[in-house]
């Protein structure tokens, strides 16, 4: 009997001990579990049931609303987060479930463009895409959450526009009484580097998970506004603008992408590949990949990226230290294949991609390296960037004004110094001339010889008027590059050119010689820094 009664006991104990476990330990992360919708009429009320509570307006597709275990994360100044800049009354909002009810998806659609957002019971996620056929008339093509800046107040640094005196150039570059600056332009990371980035608050985070960049301009080295932080807190994607744009806009569907929602650690990546079946409008399933077995006459200090390019779609991958390298899940067409050493493209030609194969080149020789000249110096590195010039590294993440910066100049520079004290950026009423020193001996002085001057970007049409030893130097054409303030919001990337001029001998002596190079243009200035100018990659005199 007390046998009886002991087993009894054990038995009711395990029962509960079972229920409770079942009550406090979440259930694995499936995803089966319901999604919860009320549409009263004017909008949708989303309950992920998992603490995630949004609310989209039924008139024009806004978020308005975004609630995390109680917390409200939109703006506290009743700012939508929308495609655009809000597609207003134009748009026409739907939604459905699947028929397990676990999956949700929300269609707004105008005539030329349809946003998607999508929701899974028990995953704090908003899953969204965005096709388009033409640019939106309003704003630009990208996706803005408008977050509530007494919550979310861990914004990145260098986009955080709080505690400023105001604006120091146009309205968008803020500085402070320390002489510092900061912009939306500023500390964000270039397309290759997209993954997920967010702002948190206490116990609460919203990132933004990139994405497929396939559909967005400008290449891997490109940067886009991330963040902006003042009144609200704003996470963005850009994927189409006219901010130092290098190529046309790409139609079709862009993303997918995704809004997370944790409770302020770091989320990684999630899985889109569930949205295959959600039956998207541009949405390609059958594709291809390319296999390039590897690259000879590569420089063993420099990084290779390999891209792909053509007016339907772009990707890009980086490279072994062989040269060889991967890619998958192409868009079948032909492509520009580039190899860029650094971010200077050293390498192309034309890859076609099919449907469900793999493309596979056999080892390519770069063929385009202006190092493989011999030269009798050379002020920075061919590698399409700044990075080695002095402030090279700060025009990604502050004005060139800004007081932690050395002072630009003019420089006086002598080959063979240290070269970080020659100028990233040559500015026409800022930091000019400037001007080399260098030795020759007789036999080199009595040779005509090959001055290059590589640029990444250039503004305001500016290019450089060169005399050498007092001589002028025929004045070049201006490169093409973007209309776009460039260098001063936060990039150093345009059209990567090179000005190249013949030297005779009569212009050069035996000893010391002294270039001077000076921003030309057709154009006005806007002030200092906006002036006419270019950003420097690499300056040399060819053997």
């Amino acid at each position: 009997m007390k046998v009886r009664l002991v087993r009894k006991v054990i038995g009711i104990v395990m029962a509960v001990a079972l229920f409770a476990a079942a009550v406090l330990i979440p259930a694995p992360k499936g995803y089966a579990a319901s999604i919860y919708v009320t549409d009263n009429g004017a909008s949708l009320v989303v309950n992920t049931g998992a603490g995630l509570v949004y609310t989209v307006n039924k008139d024009n597709g806004d978020i308005t609303s975004c609630k995390l275990n109680g917390t409200e994360l939109s703006s506290s100044g009743g700012k939508g987060s929308h495609i655009a800049s809000g597609l207003g009354s134009a748009a026409n909002v739907t939604w459905s479930t699947s028929p397990s009810g676990s999956t949700l998806l929300i269609t707004v659609s105008t005539d030329t463009l349809t946003h998607y957002y999508s929701s899974r019971g028990g995953d704090n996620t908003i899953y969204m895409a965005t096709y388009v056929t033409a640019e939106p008339s309003v704003g630009e093509l990208r996706y803005i959450f408008r977050g509530n800046g007494n919550v979310l107040t861990g914004v990145p640094a260098n986009s955080s526009n709080r505690g400023s005196t105001g604006a120091i150039e146009s309205s968008d570059v803020y500085g402070y009484s320390n002489g510092h600056t900061t912009s939306k332009y500023y500390g964000n990371d270039q397309a290759k580097n997209l993954t997920v980035r967010g702002v948190t608050g206490s116990g609460v985070g919203v990132f933004m998970a990139y994405g497929n960049r396939e559909k967005s301009s400008g290449g891997p080295f490109f940067r886009d506004i991330q963040f902006q932080s003042g009144g609200d807190t704003e996470v963005y994607n850009y994927m189409n603008s006219g901010h130092a744009q290098t190529e046309s806009w790409r139609m079709g569907l862009h993303g997918p992408y995704a809004l997370i929602f944790t409770t302020g650690g770091t989320p990684g990546v999630p899985d889109f590949s569930w949205m295959s079946g959600l039956n998207l409008q541009g949405w390609v399933p059958s594709r291809g990949n390319v296999v390039l077995n590897g690259l000879s006459g590569m420089d063993s200090g420099s990084v290779y990226t390999i891209g792909f390019a053509n007016s339907t779609a772009q990707y890009w991958t980086s490279t072994t230290s062989t040269g060889s390298a991967v890619k998958s899940g192409l868009i079948p067409g032909t492509y520009t294949m580039t190899v860029y050493k650094g971010e200077l493209d050293v390498y192309t030609e034309n890859v076609t991609v099919n449907a469900g194969a793999t493309t596979t080149l056999n080892t390519r020789t770069i063929t385009g390296d202006p190092s493989a000249a011999s030269a009798i110096w050379r002020i920075g590195n061919w590698d399409g960037t700044p990075w080695e010039l002095l402030n090279g590294q700060t025009i990604p993440i502050r004005h060139p004004s800004d007081s932690r910066n050395p002072s630009w100049g003019p420089v006086t520079y002598a080959v063979g110094s240290a070269t970080n004290n020659f100028p990233a950026v040559q500015f026409r009423a800022q930091n000019s001339p400037t001007k080399i020193t260098f030795s020759l001996n007789s036999a080199q002085a009595a040779s005509a010889h090959i001055l290059n001057i590589g640029i990444t970007a250039a503004y305001n049409k500016g290019r450089p008027s060169v005399t050498i030893n007092g001589n002028a130097l025929s004045n070049p054409a201006a490169s093409s590059q973007p209309d776009s303030r460039s260098f001063t919001i936060g990039t150093y990337r345009g059209n990567n050119t090179t000005f190249s001029w013949s030297i005779p001998s009569s212009y050069l002596v035996s000893g010391t010689n002294t270039l001077s190079i000076t921003p030309i243009s057709g154009s006005s200035d806007l002030g200092p820094w906006l002036s006419a100018g270019w950003v420097y990659d690499c300056v040399e005199l060819l053997n």
